[in-house]
């Protein structure tokens, strides 16, 4: 008789007798005050009242359930409340009350001295939840992200300011081969991060609950699908650097006769040996970012690239090895930034699960190909610029290159926000709550705005004096002070246009993200293709700063429609 009174859905358990239905509301009893179920259900008295009730269609009780009023029922009722709550319920529509009838006396106005007698399981902020501070999660998760962000392409930078010092040629033909590897190495493994962070973020939100010992590992299968992928695109990657570096050279404008087309194509084929643990890498941070955690891959990108600013001057310089030095302490960092990642994983989550068939190639590839595409887009873009750049010859490509390696280095400190942004995103989106994943959206636009505005004032100021860091040549110093304006200018373009991204990331919106990268890498690569015929290399980067502009427009107008993902910022949640 008892379960037919749970018409609308519930949990009750007191002692070892427990009455549930399908529905995911919960009230738990401690037995030491309960003896059997009657004693709950209790015998009408005159010394008060206090009903179980839920407000909707069918009544949680057909009729008022009866107890006799006691001071210590609930006195361990604070222990079955949720965290955050006080109350845990995925059902929206209940609103579950213990009512205390006013008229029996004033002896019971709170349940354990501090929860009200009247909760309501449809708005528990207003009366146990702590707000969620969503602000300070981000700006934890960010401020380590930006670590990580800022050590590779700082040590990229170091990397150019020791080659620079070798020649313009050998700068030049460097720049081009790294512009080559960036293609290939980032063509695959750029979707498969940004994918790989939504995916675990959501299999660790689905799978928490199975973990049962703190000690345990947890067994993602998006995880393992993420580092089997890694390990055969960096593979592929490398086989297709290493044989077709010829022809990938011809393609970008260095004719055999070049004289940069001997060292940069030695170059390239050097860095190709690191194109697996560049790939595994990456995957990598996606994977700790869909944990949460930042801080891990900045102690072993630290560790990597610390060891490869060791090994410039000692390959470069001692070994005699030029420009070649600079690609083997390169590749070296690289394993030992993946294998540090891969030890410190395998602490957390079996690398494999324990059935293959488990493994989610699908998705992946499902998310991952319209990515491909928008990475194809960005990185065809800027290879353009790049070779229109080439064809200036050796000292406006040098001067390209110390512009492009700053611009990108000082970007990227707002795309660790967004990508801090788009693992909490992931995370809430599997919950349905859109309300805090509106307060991330409107707080980090906000920030990001503001720190696009300092990146550009800072450098403005700052610009001249950091170039004779990079090279000593006259010429090339004159081209890259002159770049300035494209350099700081585009600066807050470029955070709006990162931080966007990293939103449509979050709400797994791949499809807009790649065809609306599609249609703005189109118009820019036709101004590339015409503009630096008309202004030298001015052209290229005015064709470059236009395609950061179109895409962060692009991206807001996503955020601005109604009727896409983005419906709850133009409703109240």
């Amino acid at each position: 008789m008892a379960a037919q009174l749970l018409s609308g859905g519930a949990s009750i358990s007191c002692g070892g007798l427990s009455i549930s239905s399908s529905r995911t509301t919960k009230w738990a009893l401690p037995s030491n005050n309960f003896k059997g179920f009657n004693s709950f259900l209790g015998n009408i008295d005159d010394g008060g009242a206090c009903s179980l009730s839920v407000n909707r269609a069918k009544g949680f009780l057909p009729y008022p359930v009866i107890r006799q009023r006691n001071h210590h029922v609930f006195s361990r009722f604070n222990s079955h409340l949720s965290s955050d709550c006080g109350v845990q319920s995925t059902d929206l529509e209940d609103t579950s009350a213990l009512h205390q009838d006013s008229g029996g006396g004033g002896g019971l106005n709170e349940l354990n001295g501090t929860v009200p007698s009247q909760i309501n399981l449809s708005e528990p902020s207003k009366q146990t939840c702590k707000p969620k501070d969503v602000r300070r999660e981000l700006i934890m998760l960010s401020l380590p992200a930006i670590g990580g962000q800022v050590i590779e392409p700082m040590v990229q930078l170091m990397e150019t300011a020791y080659i620079g010092h070798l020649g313009s040629v050998d700068l030049a033909s460097a720049g081009i081969s790294i512009s080559l590897f960036n293609i290939v190495s980032k063509l695959f493994n750029i979707p498969l991060l940004s994918v790989a962070t939504s995916f675990v973020a959501e299999d660790i939100s689905k799978n928490a609950s199975r973990v049962s010992t703190p000690g345990e590992k947890m067994q993602l299968p998006s995880v393992s699908t993420a580092l089997l992928l890694a390990i055969g695109i960096g593979i592929f990657e490398a086989a297709a650097l290493s044989l077709g570096s010829g022809p990938l050279l011809s393609l970008m404008g260095i004719s055999p006769a070049s004289s940069m087309c001997v060292p940069a194509q030695r170059f390239l084929m050097l860095r190709a040996l690191g194109a697996p643990a560049f790939v595994v890498s990456l995957a990598l941070q996606g994977i700790f970012r869909g944990f949460k955690d930042t801080k891990t891959p900045v102690f072993c990108l630290g560790f990597g690239n610390f060891t490869a600013i060791l090994l410039f001057p000692f390959f470069m310089n001692y070994c005699q090895l030029g420009v070649n030095g600079a690609a083997i302490s390169t590749v070296v960092s690289q394993y030992l930034v993946s294998l540090s990642m891969i030890w410190n994983l395998n602490k957390r989550v079996e690398l494999l699960p324990p059935n293959l068939g488990d493994l989610n190639f699908g998705s992946y590839l499902k998310s991952g190909g319209f990515l491909i595409g928008r990475t194809l887009a960005v990185l065809v873009t800027f290879t353009l610029g790049t070779s229109m750049a080439a064809r200036q010859g050796p000292v406006a490509m040098a001067a390209h290159q110390i512009c492009l390696q700053v611009w990108l280095a000082v970007s990227l400190l707002t795309d660790a926000l967004a990508s801090s942004a788009q693992a909490l995103i992931a995370s809430y989106i599997s919950k349905e709550d859109y309300k805090t994943v509106k307060d991330i959206t409107w707080f980090v636009l906000k920030f990001g705005v503001l720190t696009g505005v300092a990146l550009a004032l800072i450098i403005g100021f700052s610009f001249s004096s950091l170039a004779p860091l990079f090279t000593k040549d006259l010429e090339v110093l004159k081209l890259v002070t002159s770049g300035v304006l494209f350099v700081s200018a585009s600066q807050p373009i470029n955070a709006l246009a990162f931080i966007v991204d990293g939103l449509h990331y979050g709400v797994s919106d791949f499809p807009y993200a790649a065809v609306s990268m599609m249609v703005v890498g189109a118009i820019s690569s036709a101004s590339l293709l015409f503009a630096p015929k008309l202004f030298g290399l001015a052209g290229v980067w005015y064709g470059l700063t236009l395609f950061m502009a179109l895409r962060m427009v692009a991206g807001l107008m996503r955020l601005s429609q109604r009727n896409g993902p983005w419906w709850f910022l133009h409703s109240d949640v």
